[in-house]
């Protein structure tokens, strides 16, 4: 999805920030960073791109900055008390490294999904870590609690002016290096870099569009701009756990609206396939909010041609054990693999007549289980060089007069059928009480126990599959049987937990190979 936004045309809010950017102490820690031009992805998108090097950083993301001109404005009593912040990885690492350099006593809160690599991090600079919570929100809820009654300074992750002017001389570099940019591709977590670096572009020059962008899962800024105020997100996706926020800040927000050109959202296979991307033209293998901005490039230069376009790659902390996660979406992502749901005759030669309708394509995989004696589902991956192949192969099918559903953008089948062994329920009536949901809760010992417990005994599990999709969180599809007279006792007890449930009972994937 791309938002523009209608610019207040006042820059009350931001016009302070020039001078705070100027004056931000950050290189006594941070770098300036490089822009490298992306050979590869110009020649693929048909526009000039490049890429501002945050993962190029000591701390391998721009989160150094901010968090170091924040620490050095406080006065020398409030540094001897010392600071206290919550963050799932990067902030972490800029305020632990920050307080070595100015030798402040720095605890830091972070949440128990926060990659071991970001943590393992903030301690060896020697900062005590204390984990809480599933996400940023609940880690931060903790720590401003401890703030309060140790009395120590708590460091905003993004909401603070400093903090924004920290992450605002990003902006500083891009424009001193560059001023001849159309558009500029910032990742939103919070909104401390787009703020930062929208306030500097607004107060020095008009030409260079700025634009964020978001995960479709936690696309908290457009939820903002829609309702023309700060909102709450129900529900946080965890993947890109660097820009996982239920809230953009207020100070972000006020900035923002008067600065910014639009919002662009992106799903988590657009984001794996900028991973790959940043990782051909640069061999550094980003973190999935550090390819962010890339994703929301792409998608924008999709319908325009010979323009100067650059995004910030913020990071480059990313957990080794979710590479495979991001190897496996990335050729969806890149619109390359396409999954179809295939109904064949059950009887001897089918494979064979289906197989002769692919060709020479490449198949990346080919799932089947007997279901009955009349016909069979097929799951079929194929891979596609572009659009108009895949249009090739459907128009086969249809002649040969084999039925088929697309299920490649269909989150049951990527997350869960296709990792799946089984089949339908061996047992269907007109009366079948089984309803399907699917939920993300936090990997960590224990987790699945206690998911189990918090559901109860009351309804019986019909279907359960759970896929841990790296160190941060889990997918969970689960079959519940629900025979109580009033749909809405189930309902009522599934929002009564701490998990975020999505109904997918009425889903295509579901009803022709599960149900």
């Amino acid at each position: 999805m791309r938002l523009k936004i209608k610019k207040s045309g006042s820059y009350k809010s931001s016009n302070k920030y020039l001078d705070l950017i100027a004056k931000s102490e950050v290189y006594d820690v941070a770098e300036k960073t490089p822009i490298t031009f992306a050979g590869n992805l110009s020649s693929k998108l048909k526009n000039d791109v490049y890429l501002k090097r945050e993962d190029m950083q000591p701390i391998f993301s721009f989160k150094i900055r901010g968090a170091y001109n924040k620490i050095a404005h406080l006065d020398k009593e409030q540094q001897k008390r010392g600071v206290i912040t919550a963050s799932a990885g990067n902030h972490a690492q800029g305020v632990a490294n920050a307080c070595k350099k100015l030798k402040v006593p720095c605890l830091i809160v972070m949440p128990v999904t926060a990659p071991e690599i970001k943590v393992k991090s903030v301690k060896r600079f020697g900062s005590k870590v204390l984990l809480h919570g599933d996400n940023f929100d609940q880690a931060s809820k903790k720590a401003r609690q401890m703030a309060k009654e140790q009395k120590l300074e708590f460091i905003e992750a993004f909401d603070d002016p400093l903090t924004i002017a920290g992450q605002g001389t990003v902006g500083k570099e891009i424009f001193d290096e560059h001023n001849d940019l159309d558009v500029i591709f910032v990742p939103v977590g919070g909104g401390g870099l787009l703020a930062g670096i929208s306030a500097w572009a607004a107060q020095t020059q008009t030409k260079t569009k700025i634009y964020g962008v978001e995960v479709e899962d936690s696309a908290c800024l457009v939820e903002a701009i829609k309702a023309d105020k700060r909102v709450r997100l129900r529900e946080v996706g965890l993947f890109a756990d660097g820009v996982a926020v239920e809230r953009i800040g207020k100070h972000n927000f006020d900035v923002i609206k008067e600065c910014v050109d639009g919002v662009i959202t992106v799903s988590i296979d657009e984001l794996c396939a900028a991973v790959k991307d940043i990782f051909e033209d640069t061999r550094v293998l980003s973190e999935p909010a550090g390819a962010l901005a890339l994703a929301g490039l792409k998608k924008y230069a999709s319908k325009i041609s010979n323009k100067r376009l650059l995004a910030i790659s913020s990071g480059a902390n990313v957990n080794f054990e979710r590479l495979s996660y991001i190897v496996e979406r990335s050729e969806v992502g890149e619109n390359r693999e396409k999954l179809l749901s295939i109904k064949i005759p059950e009887k001897p030669g089918s494979f064979l007549r289906l197989c002769r309708v692919f060709g020479r394509s490449q198949i990346t995989e080919f799932n089947y289980r007997f279901a009955n004696k009349t016909d069979a589902h097929v799951l079929v991956g194929i891979k596609t060089e572009n659009e108009e192949a895949f249009k090739q192969i459907k128009s086969k099918l249809s002649k040969s007069k084999f039925k088929f559903s697309d299920l490649t953008k269909n989150q049951i089948s990527n997350d869960h059928l296709r990792h799946m062994v089984g089949g339908h329920k061996s047992i269907i009536s007109e009366t079948d009480s089984e309803r399907l949901y699917r939920c993300q809760f936090p990997v960590r010992p224990g987790a699945l126990m206690g998911f189990l417990k918090d559901f109860g005994s009351k309804w019986n599990i019909s279907l359960f599959h759970y896929r841990n999709l790296g160190a941060a969180f889990a997918n969970v599809l689960i079959g519940i049987e629900d025979k109580s007279q009033s749909k809405d006792a189930l309902e009522k007890h599934l929002k009564s937990l701490d998990y975020s449930f999505v109904e997918e009972t009425d889903n295509t994937a579901y009803k022709e190979f599960l149900r």
